[in-house]
């Protein structure tokens, strides 16, 4: 029995160091069918899964035992962090030894919920760190108030999938090593880099009125004073996976890619919406549209899309608008559809990328919906996935609706768009990314069940207005 898991942990080793080495090995979608006719056809991914076929009774304890009972591609299951899954080793539920930890939806969360929470308190104990810097330069600096720009406030704004994916392919063939409390450790000592802070002096004149009572005539007097202050104006900023990537994980080219791959089909695994990139064949760059206004619901919408020629190239961060840009798309929409503000896909990309909405090479962190209506003063309300009604209703009265959206007829990853409107008994919307689609009427059903499921404390809905 040792003697087969030694041999299948080395094939399994080999493999895996296989998969540094080709770029872009496993995506999500069709390419992952591909994956599994070319482990059928042989090479040394096909070599371990004809190992694991012809050995299964005795594999015992390797997570790959998972792959017979789901008939999952050997690469995919390659390209999930064994970090959530258990690891390489005892990765069986820990309810029931005979259930591979593939099959048990409650451990699988449960060791998310157990990163996350990590993760989070290494975030919060360097966001704590970095204010306690603001508030000793602000000291020194000699301004008289001092402003926090903090959009991380209520929560730390993160990626999981890409921590966990970097830790993972850092970890490369060393797979036993890899846990939880080992990759707290790393980002623990890496924290005074995750976030870092801007300064800028401003010069305020607040004006304040005084009265006065003549106590004889009782007649009142306005008297106006003008008082100008120096103000210390801090902005926090978040660096972000990328940067851990490059300057703590010191990740090779190869293992970037590798990083991403895992990532991408973590988010696929997880339906969370948590890579909104357009692919190869959905990133088409299309002739302005011009001013476009939809006025067949029941209310106004201003229509803006991301591939249209003229924001398709402008920056998002340091991506474009046009591959990862659906989530300012979605609150350009918005706001200048229910505000007497005219905010485009370009100006609400730099003001989500300046707010720390922005996550490279993803899109955007769920939080922006809300960020983005509460700055252009908008209601926003939170609605799961049992919303149906709900959401319908409040079409119906005139607010637009955000949803963040899983593979299905809106994409192939994850994708923002804007629910506009109710009309026989349908849905209307506006796609950021298509024209078309927002020109057809869709039925409810179609959207909840493609709306993300694991949509954490935002979304997967924003009833809006």
């Amino acid at each position: 029995m040792e003697q087969d898991e030694n041999k299948l942990s080395n094939s399994i080793a080999k493999g895996a160091n296989t998969a540094n080495m080709v770029k872009g090995a496993v995506k999500t979608g069709k390419a992952i069918a591909g994956i599994a006719k070319g482990a059928a056809a042989g090479g040394p991914f096909g070599a371990v899964a004809g190992f694991i076929t012809s050995n299964r009774k005795a594999i015992g304890k390797i997570v790959i035992a998972t792959v017979v009972a789901l008939m999952l591609p050997i690469m995919f299951i390659l390209m999930l962090p064994a970090l959530i899954f258990g690891g390489l080793m005892n990765a069986f539920s820990p309810d029931n030894s005979e259930v591979p930890i593939l099959n048990d939806n409650i451990a699988i969360t449960e060791n998310m919920a157990d990163i996350s929470s990590s993760i989070s308190t290494v975030l919060s104990e360097a966001l704590t760190e970095i204010l306690q810097e603001i508030d000793s330069d602000f000291i020194a600096s000699g301004a008289e108030k001092k402003e926090i720009i903090n959009p991380h406030e209520n929560s730390p704004n993160y990626n999981s999938n890409a921590f966990i994916s970097q830790y993972c392919a850092y970890k490369n063939e060393d797979f036993e090593t890899i846990s939880i409390t080992d990759m707290e450790d790393m980002l623990r000592e890496a924290k005074g880099e995750l976030y870092s802070y801007t300064k800028k002096i401003e010069f305020r004149t607040d004006a304040s009125s005084t009265t006065t009572v003549d106590t004889n005539t009782g007649e009142e007097t306005i008297s106006t004073t003008e008082v100008t202050e120096e103000w210390a104006v801090y902005t926090i900023v978040y660096n972000g996976e990328a940067y851990f990537a490059d300057n703590v994980f010191g990740l090779t080219p190869e293992q970037k890619n590798l990083a991403k791959d895992y990532a991408q089909n973590l988010s696929t695994f997880f339906e969370d919406s948590m890579f909104q990139e357009l692919s190869s064949d959905e990133y088409n760059v299309i002739n302005s549209l011009g001013d476009i206004k939809f006025t067949d619901g029941q209310t106004d919408v201003v229509y803006f899309n991301q591939l249209d020629e003229r924001y398709a190239s402008k920056p998002y961060g340091t991506d474009n608008i046009g591959g990862y840009g659906c989530g300012p798309t979605a609150m350009a929409i918005v706001v200048s559809s229910l505000t007497d503000e005219t905010v485009d896909p370009v100006d609400m990309a730099k003001w989500s990328y300046e707010h720390g909405y922005w996550c490279s090479q993803s899109g955007s962190y769920r939080s922006l919906i809300s960020a983005a209506s509460k700055n252009w003063n908008l209601p926003v309300e939170n609605c799961d996935i049992n919303g149906g009604q709900k959401i319908v209703d409040s079409l119906a009265n005139g607010k637009l609706v955000v949803a963040i959206m899983t593979k299905g007829h809106f994409t192939s990853s994850g994708h923002f768009i804007v629910l506009r409107g109710v009309i026989n008994e349908k849905v209307l919307v506006a796609d950021p990314a298509s024209y078309a689609r927002s020109q057809q009427e869709w039925d409810l059903s179609i959207i909840l069940d493609e709306a993300s499921k694991h949509a954490s404390s935002e979304g997967p809905f924003w009833i809006i207005g």
